[in-house]
């Protein structure tokens, strides 16, 4: 079913959990998170990124969506990650995405306030979620457009200016995490966590899940983070089904790699506190 992104993420703030927001990139991998949230009865942000327009249009991308939420008996919310430019994310909202996220952090502070707040203008009057980010999640090695950067930490007193003056529905903040795939270990900023969510009451966002460890995950919850981005694990856990034994043509790999993104969803999920371990 169709649901708002503010509702989800004010409910898992309540409860102390977080909501994975799974990145897709075809009909099958959207299936596959489907099949997860339907057995266990847990809600869904299904995230289609800009970045990943090369590989599925934007039109494919929204019809595939509002598919996923017709079927879903679980809530559903279809959201368009990292959101670069304000027609860009116009054109998804008019298509059917009821979440947006812009992401104008590598702006100056006033520039990413000023385009924010366009943005969300623009959304409430539709009755659509924004999400937006402060600080700057950088990037390791991966398959997205990211430049491999370091990140820049959300400062605290940043982070309340900016809620005040933007009014978005969720703030992604840069503790440490890294989009990709991670070589090393990553190193969170838990204090920051505790310092930002002391003073944000907006619910608080985590990119670059993929790769930085149950643990650490686990803590990013404990602290306050309500919703956690997934895109690297996924679709590797999808390719490593090529090496199982029993794929032996396209649909035998085809149902492998949905069984196989099903396991890591499932993993996350028991992470995340929506699923029991």
């Amino acid at each position: 079913m169709k649901a708002l992104s503010r509702e989800i993420l004010k409910k898992a703030q309540k409860n102390s959990y977080a909501v994975a927001s799974l990145n897709f990139i075809d009909g099958l991998t959207a299936q596959a998170y489907l099949e997860v949230c339907e057995e266990f009865k847990v809600p869904m942000i299904l995230s289609f990124a800009q970045a990943h327009e090369k590989w599925l249009s934007l039109e494919d991308a929204a019809w595939i969506g509002r598919k996923i939420q017709e079927k879903a008996s679980t809530p559903v919310v279809l959201h368009l990650d990292h959101g670069q430019d304000i027609s860009f994310i116009k054109k998804a909202i008019d298509l059917g995405f009821n979440s947006v996220m812009i992401d104008a952090s590598r702006e100056s502070f006033e520039n990413n306030v000023k385009t924010t707040k366009e943005v969300v203008d623009y959304s409430h009057q539709r009755g659509v979620d924004v999400e937006a980010e402060i600080g700057f999640v950088g990037a390791n090695e991966n398959l997205e457009n990211h430049e491999v950067v370091n990140s820049i930490y959300t400062e605290v007193n940043d982070a309340v200016e900016f809620v005040e003056k933007t009014k978005v529905d969720s703030l992604a903040i840069s503790i440490g995490t890294a989009h990709g795939v991670y070589k090393g270990e990553p190193k969170i900023n838990f204090e920051r966590l505790y310092e930002i969510r002391e003073k944000v009451e907006t619910p608080l966002v985590l990119h670059g899940g993929s790769s930085t460890g149950y643990d650490n995950l686990r803590k990013c919850v404990q602290g306050g983070i309500t919703k956690i981005n997934l895109f690297s694990d996924m679709i590797n856990a999808g390719f490593a089904a090529i090496k199982n034994e029993n794929v032996i043509d396209y649909p035998s790999l085809m149902i492998n790699i949905k069984e196989n993104i099903k396991e890591e969803v499932i993993n996350y999920y028991k992470v995340f506190g929506l699923i029991e371990r």
